[in-house]
């Protein structure tokens, strides 16, 4: 069979993009560059002169700087808490008390025999993967060694204002690229990348227009973007084009999709923090449920009589998704605005992820070949980010969320509940059973992950 053909070449191709990634893994594991130091970061040596209330002020205030930007960046509860205790720590307060939630913190430090508790509300704005790469260096630093706390709230607020490294204009047409690229891997015709492409340019434009004002109306951007795409391409169907419809639907939609925050929120579920783990899943159904509900009334609107989220009639052949690979990695990294120079490391930790899905759903099957993926890419990651010029753990972690897709399969199976079909109950099934078996690669994989690379930075837990 033709199918059979194809899918040993990829089987073949997968091999091969894992032996290399394996090969450059070791040589990795074998030489890793120094840790990278902010400019901003000075020694500190603690006197009695930093044991007064303004000492312990500042002190505070450079924990709750940490604690917010990580929170924006995205990090776990775990993560953000492990950090700034191993922060209070190395500064000779253990007895430093954190508290995190998605969006809030509270740090109480103790200085001459009072405490301080402050309260930060966070989540209020994004960072981009530069900021990211930067937070992550100040974060070493302070983590590494004794730090001024004033030092270290300069630091956090350079992070801050860092200017994107691409134009508006580099970006939208990122947002292209990034579109067609996963129309392709989720089995779009020619047809189909074309349209997807499209009108990721117009998601993509529609986004940086509203970035200022995306937390104030995000719900009604969510949904008016899943209305346009959606009647744009149904009404394309309707009129005998086959773009593909579950490709030309989930692509240009995917920087919204939930499947960083659902995943997340497993593993804080998975690791005991209950209350977060609730919020950000409860988070990530709603952004579903919105994308949903503007695909459903888009369908209702242009009256099509049967909605498919099928493979096209004629997907692109084997090579066609390694391909797309290359691209979408140059995409998203223009587009969440990386550095430069992290696109190497970048597209090293995606061609290892898909390879090793790839490889995984001959064994395993499609669900849990999401674990395998999850599981052979988080330890590049940090090894990734032991070089000089290798991304933040975290930065080169996150765009390997769209690769793993658990997001689409549940907008699929919201979509379709919305829409009277009772068997998109089972897409969600499949969708719960995805971010399961993500956690447990990547909560096996931060182990493994921070043995090899010697790292005490947490990726995801």
């Amino acid at each position: 069979m033709a199918g059979t053909g194809r899918d040993y070449i990829s089987w073949i191709i997968a091999a091969a993009v894992l032996l290399t990634g394996t090969i450059l893994v070791v040589l990795l594991a074998r030489r890793p560059d120094p840790a990278r130091l902010p400019a901003a970061h000075i020694p500190f040596v603690r006197d009695s002169a930093s044991e007064d209330a303004e000492g312990a002020a500042a002190r505070l205030a450079s924990l709750e700087a940490v604690g917010e930007a990580m929170l924006d960046a995205g990090y776990s509860v775990t993560g953000v808490r492990s950090a700034l205790v191993d922060i209070a720590e190395v500064n000779g307060y253990p007895d430093t008390e954190v508290v995190v939630f998605p969006t809030a913190l509270f740090v109480s430090a103790r200085g001459l025999g009072e405490v301080r508790t402050g309260a930060v509300s966070s989540g209020h704005s994004e960072l981009m993967l530069n900021q990211i790469d930067a937070l992550d260096d100040v974060v070493k630093a302070a983590r590494a060694e004794p730090s001024d706390p004033a030092s270290v709230t300069a630091g956090v607020a350079a992070v801050r204002i860092l200017q994107p490294p691409y134009s508006r204009t580099q970006r939208i047409l990122a947002h292209a690229l990034l579109s067609g690229s996963i129309s392709v891997l989720l089995g779009a015709s020619w047809a189909g990348v074309g349209v997807a492409a499209a009108l990721g340019l117009l998601v993509g434009a529609t986004l940086l227009r509203t970035e200022r004002t995306w937390f104030r109306y995000q719900a009604l951007i969510t949904v008016a973007l899943a209305f346009v795409v959606s009647v744009v391409v149904l009404s394309l169907t309707r009129f005998g084009l086959d773009p593909g419809v579950l490709a030309a639907l989930i692509a240009p939609l995917v920087t919204l999709l939930p499947g960083g925050l659902l995943t997340t929120g497993v593993i804080e579920l998975a690791t005991g923090q209950m209350m977060a783990g609730a919020g950000r899943l409860a988070a990530g159904v709603m952004r579903l449920v919105l994308l949903a509900a503007g695909i459903v009334a888009g369908a209702s609107l242009v009256g099509v009589p049967m909605l498919e989220f099928d493979q096209a009639q004629n997907p692109i052949g084997p090579l066609g998704p390694w391909l797309a690979v290359a691209v979408f990695g140059v995409a998203i990294v223009i587009a969440q605005c990386g550095r430069p120079r992290s696109m190497p490391w970048v597209l090293l930790v995606l061609y290892v992820a898909y390879g090793a899905q790839v490889i995984g759903d001959i064994f395993f099957g499609g669900v849990l070949s999401a674990m395998i993926g999850a599981l052979v890419m988080t330890p590049v990651a940090y090894l990734v980010s032991t070089q000089r010029s290798g991304p933040a753990a975290f930065a080169s972690f996150l765009p390997a969320f769209w690769m793993l897709v658990p997001g689409s399969l549940g907008l699929v199976g919201v979509a379709s509940i919305l829409d009277g079909d009772s068997a998109g109950l089972n897409t969600l099934v499949a969708t719960a059973s995805t971010m399961v078996s993500i956690t447990l690669g990547i909560l096996a994989g931060s182990v493994l992950g921070a043995r090899v690379a010697g790292s005490s930075i947490v990726v995801a837990v």
